[in-house]
C-alpha cells in the first residue's frame, strides 16, 4: 500500500509589516492587563518598532500558552491561508520579565503562533516587542507579584488572534 504524501506547507508565510487591524485589536486585548497610559506606551513602541524573528516554539514557551491544535477554528484557519500561499501578518508582543514573574504577553498573532507551530516548531515568526513601561520603576517601588501561572487553555482561547 502507497503512502498518503502530505503535502509541505511553505515556510515563508510572513508579510514584512502588521497589517492596520492588529494594532486595535492588540490594544483591545492590552487594555485588560495594563492601564490606558501604558496601553498607549506599548501600542506606540509596537507601531515604531522592527520585527525580531523568534521561533514558534520559543514564543509558546516564554508565554506560558498552550499550543491550540491545529483543528482550533483560527489556527486552521491560518493553516489555510499559508496552505493557499497567503502570508500572516508578524505578531505583537509584550516583553516579560523572568525577575517579576511575568510571562512574554502575547498582544495579537496567538493563533498564527500555534499555526506556524504546526508547520515547525523551529518556524521563525517576525515579531514586535515592546517593553513593559516604568518596569524598572515598578520593580523599585513595588515588592514583585507572585509568579504568573501559565493561563488555561480555555482563556488562551479567548486570546486575540
Amino acid at each position: 500500500m502507497a503512502k498518503k504524501s502530505k503535502k509541505k506547507l511553505p515556510n515563508e508565510h510572513w508579510m514584512p509589516e502588521p497589517q492596520e487591524h492588529d494594532f486595535p485589536a492588540a490594544t483591545d486585548y492590552l487594555s485588560l492587563l495594563f492601564n490606558p497610559v501604558d496601553v498607549s506606551i506599548i501600542v506606540t513602541t509596537l507601531q515604531g518598532t522592527q520585527s525580531e524573528m523568534r521561533q514558534a516554539k520559543d514564543l509558546l514557551r516564554a508565554s506560558g500558552l498552550a499550543l491550540l491544535p491545529a483543528n482550533d477554528f483560527h489556527v486552521a484557519l491560518d493553516l489555510q491561508k499559508v496552505k493557499r500561499g497567503e502570508k500572516l501578518s508578524p505578531v505583537l508582543l509584550v516583553r516579560g520579565s523572568f525577575s517579576q514573574g511575568l510571562a512574554l504577553t502575547i498582544a495579537d498573532g496567538y493563533h498564527r503562533i500555534c499555526a506556524s507551530y504546526h508547520i515547525s516548531e523551529n518556524t521563525d515568526i517576525p515579531c514586535m516587542i515592546a517593553d513593559i513601561p516604568n518596569l524598572q520603576l515598578q520593580q523599585k517601588v513595588s515588592p514583585a507579584p507572585a509568579q504568573r501561572k501559565p493561563r488555561s487553555t480555555l482563556a488562551a482561547r479567548t486570546t486575540t488572534n
